[in-house]
């Protein structure tokens, strides 16, 4: 693992790619994907200990979503499960854009970016931090 990675997750057109890099201790993570990639929101989460179970680490997450973009699902639910399980502070930025994306469309969106959080996390635990 190198300062900076790459992690894909779906095929065509729903694909969802993550580059991240440390700064310190904190994470960047830039996700991007569709026809025309972008930066359409960033989500900010700190962990924290779970509401319903204090042994159980969450996150609290505060997200900026630029006019007319609707990228906050993708940003926020990133951020909040790398927050969470990692026990640093995320920040994501997320753009997807594909024209006339159906219903259906959006949920795999949505889907492939919990994936992507999922192989980011794997591949992460394994890394000592500094």
């Amino acid at each position: 693992m190198t300062k900076a990675d790459t992690f894909v997750s779906g095929a065509h057109p729903y694909k969802l790619s993550a580059e991240i890099k440390f700064i310190g201790t904190d994470l960047l993570v830039v996700v991007s994907g569709g026809d025309a990639p972008h930066i359409g929101s960033v989500a900010v989460a700190l962990p924290r200990p779970s509401l319903h179970n204090r042994r159980i680490m969450s996150a609290t997450s505060s997200v900026y979503n630029l006019p007319g973009h609707k990228d906050q699902v993708i940003a926020q639910r990133v951020s909040e499960a790398l927050a969470s399980k990692l026990d640093c502070t995320v920040v994501v930025t997320a753009g997807f854009h594909r024209d006339g994306i159906s219903r259906e469309g959006i949920k795999r969106v949505v889907e492939n970016a919990d994936k992507l959080a999922q192989k980011i996390h794997a591949a992460l635990k394994r890394v000592k931090r500094t």
